[in-house]
């Protein structure tokens, strides 16, 4: 498995309404064509206009085609035309997990 770890961050004041603008219309589409949705947060220390999105893939590839996928459907794109007048910045990460992390949804470790 692989993370795409998508960091946004957006202009002054811009942060209720692209979390709005996701709920209603950017969420449905990633969902349903992205598939593994792991959340979307904010920040509340540091740099208070940055949202954090992750998405899990099988796999560098998995991701490729499934985003792909994702640039041509029509909810989509009109979901891009209201959300980037509120970007200013994004930085895109694919993480890759260490043999030590515990499975998705177990619980914590303690050592």
């Amino acid at each position: 498995m692989v993370i795409d770890h998508r960091c946004y961050t957006l202009h002054i004041g811009a942060v209720a309404t692209f979390m709005e603008l996701f709920e209603k219309e950017g969420l449905e589409p990633q969902v349903r064509i992205l598939g593994n949705f792991m959340g979307l947060f904010k920040t509340e220390i540091g740099n208070i206009n940055q949202i954090i999105m992750m998405f899990g893939y099988e796999d560098a590839g998995d991701r490729q085609r499934r985003r792909e996928q994702l640039y041509l459907d029509p909810a989509f794109q009109s979901y891009l035309i209201k959300v980037r007048p509120l970007l200013k910045e994004q930085e895109v990460r694919l993480l890759t997990p260490s043999k030590c992390n515990p499975p998705f949804g177990a619980p914590i470790l303690k050592v």
